[in-house]
């Protein structure tokens, strides 16, 4: 999977959280960690300048990701599931 492509998933399942439990019954892995990587690295903060708007809905998509429970997905497990 391109960055690019690890970017889209990650939106995507920040934008609408509901699906993370389909992706996880379907073992998704590669998309899961693309998830959390993209989560752990935050919203850059020069998009805060160059799109504010979408800086504060990324900010607050991973922020209820985290509250979520986020935190205790593990990047390590999840890459050597979407290895297999």
């Amino acid at each position: 999977m391109t960055a690019r492509e690890e970017e889209l998933v990650a939106r995507l399942l920040l934008e609408h959280q509901e699906l993370i439990d389909e992706y996880f019954r379907d073992k998704r892995w590669a998309e899961l960690l693309a998830l959390v990587r993209f989560a752990r690295r935050d919203a850059s903060p020069e998009l805060a300048a160059t799109d504010p708007a979408l800086y504060r809905t990324l900010r607050d998509q991973i922020t209820r990701f985290f509250l979520r429970g986020g935190a205790s997905f593990s990047e390590e497990r999840l890459a050597r599931l979407a290895d297999q």
